[in-house]
């Protein structure tokens, strides 16, 4: 089997993320869940979302964040190894919060408190359910008081309907062999996926030549300076 082609992990999808383009599956819940906090309408002042690499997490915080902005509030989205800010105000979105460092847990402790004092809503994620997490044990307990949700990952239909979508808005034709091959060999999260069907037109484009498995097969063989 060739390797997982890593180049596409610097070909971002054109999109910046939002609810109305992440590919739902069996995660209505906590899109409507989610739609609520940004919009300030819903009871939940914590969300904790958890699900495997590639489920979708870190869209559905980023969507957050651009939903409560276009409503005027505030909100921030912060990565790893960025700073959390010392106090919180409107939404605050917290990515991957097992990578966060001591000083950092203790930080989201504090926020915590504070949404649970009225001051704002968060929105954490990361790849385990609370109790997994390898952070202080008080911290864990905080992100369970909320609501806690996993991110299902897409089924293989899901994730197949989702490709063709990006292909014909692009006008790329892909025939079921070459989806196939795609499926089989290329990054299978959804992000990456997109983001190579968006560069497998941009080659074959510039080869004029129409997508086949042979073709799919040279670029994903290609260099990572492509």
């Amino acid at each position: 089997m060739i390797p997982p082609r890593q180049l596409i992990l610097n070909i971002r999808p054109e999109a910046e993320p939002r609810f109305d383009n992440f590919v739902p599956g069996e995660n209505w819940e906590i899109l409507a869940r989610l739609h609520d906090i940004s919009r300030g309408t819903g009871q939940e002042t914590l969300l904790y979302a958890w699900g495997e690499p590639g489920c979708g997490r870190s869209h559905l915080l980023r969507a957050v964040v651009a939903e409560a902005s276009r409503h005027g509030q505030p909100a921030a989205y912060v990565a790893p190894g960025e700073a959390l800010p010392e106090t919180l105000a409107g939404v605050l979105a917290v990515d991957d919060v097992e990578g966060l460092d001591p000083e950092a847990q203790v930080r989201l402790f504090s926020l915590i408190n504070q949404a649970r004092e009225g001051a704002g809503r968060i929105v954490a994620a990361g790849s385990q359910a609370p109790a997994r997490l390898d952070l202080r044990p008080d911290l864990a307990t905080r992100l369970a008081w909320g609501l806690v949700l996993r991110v299902q990952s897409l089924s293989e239909a899901d994730r197949t309907a989702a490709v063709r979508e990006r292909a014909q808005a692009r006008g790329l034709e892909l025939p079921n062999e070459v989806m196939a091959y795609l499926l089989t060999h290329a990054r299978r999260d959804l992000p990456s996926l997109l983001a190579t069907v968006d560069a497998l037109d941009r080659y074959s484009l510039s080869l004029k030549r129409p997508v086949t498995v042979a073709l799919l097969r040279d670029f994903l063989q290609k260099p990572l300076e492509l």
